[in-house]
């Protein structure tokens, strides 16, 4: 490790909102004496947006993963998502400044920006590790493609007008069989995501737990599941499917899946670090995320109050 510190900064440049924040995030670690650590891509779409970052450090070129201290992403939990792809195996956590929608894994808005960076600066922060999933695709006896997920892995029909027949397993028992659009495979930070878009339940983040969901199951039994975070949940492509299924995990590590695949997905042993600034509820980031409506709540009544 070296003892310069080194702030990875990962950002959407698709967005020009994205670009302008970069730039301040650039200017405020060049002002407090460091010289700010970028993707070469990244760097060269804010070139090419003629915006000016000053110095910066290109990673694997001038500053390796193994050297970060903490990930500053300006995004949506896609670009979330992809700041954990570029630091995964490190001990660097990850803190959002949420650009894009709901922004789920997100800590702190853009009008947050600068309190964010100060704090980053200073070190205050608190690191939580989420669980990632280890995922295995099977064909016969041998693994023949291994990746990882933070939110989900999910097995999905590739063609439109056939569905995907399969079979569910816990810790190798068969749990049911069907035809469906596929099934998605969960984490807890995950929960918000894919998971709950197929009707899966919400899963408090400090909870360690692997759930399982179908998608458009044709079945009288297909309900959400939800296992300890030691199970080894499995979905195997039935020889029977016309077709042939495709994996995502988080959307962005894909692989096909033939008759016969079987997909095995556990726990990893490497979680994933989210910075955290502020001991926020996870209710309150529910409410505000979904904009759930709570008026009329009065809270835990006091035993005067209750007198009145």
């Amino acid at each position: 490790m070296s003892d310069e510190r080194h702030i990875l900064l990962v950002s959407h440049t698709g967005r020009r909102d994205s670009i302008d924040a970069a730039v301040e995030v650039c200017d405020l670690l060049h002002a407090a004496g460091l010289v700010p650590v970028m993707p070469f891509d990244e760097y060269a779409d804010i070139r090419r947006a003629e915006a000016s970052v000053g110095q910066v450090h290109i990673l694997g070129v001038d500053v390796q993963a193994d050297d970060l201290e903490i990930v500053i992403v300006l995004g949506g939990d896609g670009t979330i998502l992809r700041a954990a792809e570029l630091v995964r195996g490190t001990h660097a956590p990850l803190v959002g400044v949420n650009l894009g929608h709901v922004g789920f894994l997100a800590e702190s808005e853009r009008d947050g920006l600068s309190e964010t960076v100060e704090r980053v600066l200073v070190g205050e922060y608190k690191v939580e590790e989420r669980v990632a999933l280890q995922v295995d695709v099977v064909v016969g006896q041998e693994i023949v493609w291994s990746s990882w997920a933070l939110n989900e892995a999910t097995i999905e029909k590739a063609s439109r007008e056939r569905m995907l027949e399969v079979v569910t397993e816990v810790d190798g028992r068969p749990l049911s069989s069907f035809g469906c659009d596929g099934v998605v495979v969960a984490t807890p930070t995950g929960s918000t995501a894919y998971s709950f878009s197929g009707g899966g339940p919400i899963v408090w983040p400090d909870v360690d737990a692997l759930i399982m969901v179908p998608l458009s199951a044709h079945a009288l039994f297909s309900k959400p599941i939800v296992v300890g975070p030691d199970r080894v949940l499995a979905v195997e492509v039935l020889r029977r499917t016309s077709g042939i299924g495709v994996l995502w995990c988080d959307g962005r590590r894909t692989h096909d899946l033939p008759p016969g695949a079987r997909i095995e997905v556990r726990r990893s042993p490497e979680p994933v670090r989210v910075a955290r600034l502020k001991d926020a509820e996870f209710t309150d980031r529910l409410v505000a995320k979904f904009q759930l409506p709570v008026a009329g709540w009065r809270g835990p009544q006091h035993d005067d109050e209750d007198r009145l």
